[in-house]
């Protein structure tokens, strides 16, 4: 985010303005104050105001009326509600009527940025979820996370030369959208881009679909056949999941790799082609070079230029750019406005897996639009295994530290920040999660 977060606080108690407006400066907030409400509507108006801290009880227009109006003016401001006479009816009525957060008199510094920090949580995931722009540095591949960043890298460098391109990673993550990245940024983008399906192609058929095959070559080739190499001449053949290969394929490949030389089936004649070969797989090829069912010399004569695809789970806010994308472009194709979603289903799809990578996310957006008829969309239209996910982070290179910070701060979003419940079910009494809260 660009620029500082501006903050509203609306409350009848200078001394609490002051409180308020000297703790958040402090932490690098733009701070505006009032002491009424309809003070505070100009302001609302005239200033592009991320935030509004009010006060529940304050004279003439209270704290209710001022959450319903930006509510119902103001759609992206965050609320919190602080106040001196806590209730449970007042702050199931204040959060009924929008209010994100609420904060009962007298709180400590501490308090207060904790649910700021919670609330700024909300105003990145709306942000993040604005209507993403595609820069043509980006290929058209949407992604700003340090491990697509070195994607980009990756294809730049890889649309500059003519060498071979192994592209890994899981299924549905876009490694054809990386290929045909690099073959439509290269020399060959005016030549044809052909993609084959090589788990597809039955090993009987392999020279024919590969290298053509001419009439008569064998009972039912009525008519000369071309091959996929010789279709791609002077461009470039996408080999996907290259690791599903049988060993005759295997020695077909490294033999047009070597020497750009083929003959079609039932043919002597020697035919020479200039295609670039792009391969991907799912699998990981140096494990099999290893256990012997991937040929050696074929790994390497592909693998001059690796482009390793993330998992949709390790790409971070990825995730919040492609659902704006999808939702709306799925919304535009069906003539309809663009719908929003909560925050509460925007975290639960960022705290998903997504086993299904990019294809799963897809899949989900477009379902959504099609079937939610009512916005924004809520987490309850959200598939059950995916309304309750815990966050999702494979990596161990984090201390012990940073494992038990992580954890504290999941159980505190679970419960509310209510630290009572978070003690009992971390094991721990409330003062020493007190004291754990003060190192984090």
């Amino acid at each position: 985010m660009t620029g500082k977060i501006k903050i509203l606080a609306v409350d009848d108690s200078k001394s609490t303005l002051e409180v308020l407006k000297r703790n958040l400066e402090s932490s690098g907030y733009e701070v505006f104050t009032s002491l009424r409400v309809d003070e505070a509507l100009p302001l609302l108006e005239e200033y592009d105001i991320d935030i509004v801290i009010t006060d529940f009880k304050m004279p003439q227009a209270n704290g209710l009326d001022l959450i319903r109006h930006v509510r119902e003016n103001h759609r992206d401001v965050e609320i919190m509600m602080i106040t001196g006479y806590p209730s449970i009816s007042g702050a199931v009525e204040a959060i009924k009527d929008g209010a994100g957060e609420y904060l009962p008199k007298p709180f400590t510094a501490e308090e207060l940025l904790s649910a700021m920090d919670r609330i700024m949580e909300r105003v990145r995931r709306r942000k993040a979820v604005q209507p993403a722009e595609v820069s043509k540095e980006n290929y058209g591949i949407y992604g700003k996370s340090p491990l697509m960043q070195l994607v980009f890298r990756r294809i730049a460098k890889a649309a500059g030369t003519n060498a071979n391109v192994l592209i890994s990673g899981e299924s549905g993550t876009g490694k054809e959208l990386v290929a045909r990245a690099v073959h439509y940024h290269s020399d060959r983008r005016a030549a044809p881009f052909v993609p084959v399906n090589c788990a597809a192609i039955p090993d009987s058929l392999v020279e024919s679909e590969l290298f053509g095959h001419v009439k008569g070559a064998f009972t039912g080739a009525k008519e000369a056949r071309i091959g996929f190499f010789e279709i791609a001449n002077g461009g470039t053949i996408f080999l996907d999941e290259i690791g599903d290969t049988s060993p005759n394929m295997q020695a077909k490949l490294l033999r047009i790799l070597q020497s750009k030389e083929f003959c079609k089936v039932g043919s002597s004649t020697v035919n020479t082609v200039d295609t670039r070969i792009l391969a991907a797989t799912h699998k990981d090829l140096k494990l099999l070079v290893d256990e012997g069912s991937f040929r050696e010399d074929l790994y390497y004569r592909l693998n001059v230029v690796d482009i390793p695809v993330p998992s949709l789970a390790e790409r971070g806010d990825d995730i919040l750019i492609m659902i704006s994308s999808f939702l709306e472009r799925f919304a535009t194709a069906m003539q309809r406005s663009v719908p929003g979603m909560t925050d509460e289903a925007l975290q639960a799809m960022r705290n998903y897996a997504w086993p299904g990578n990019v294809r799963e996310l897809e899949n989900l957006v477009q379902r959504l639009v099609v079937i939610v008829d009512h916005d924004p969309i809520e987490i309850t239209d959200l598939p059950a295994n995916m309304r309750f996910s815990l966050p999702v982070d494979g990596r161990v290179d984090r201390s012990l530290a940073d494992v038990e910070k992580e954890h504290i701060k999941n159980v505190l979003a679970m419960t509310n920040n209510n630290k009572t419940r978070a003690a009992e079910i971390l094991g721990i009494n409330r003062k020493t999660l007190r004291e754990k809260l003060k190192r984090m």
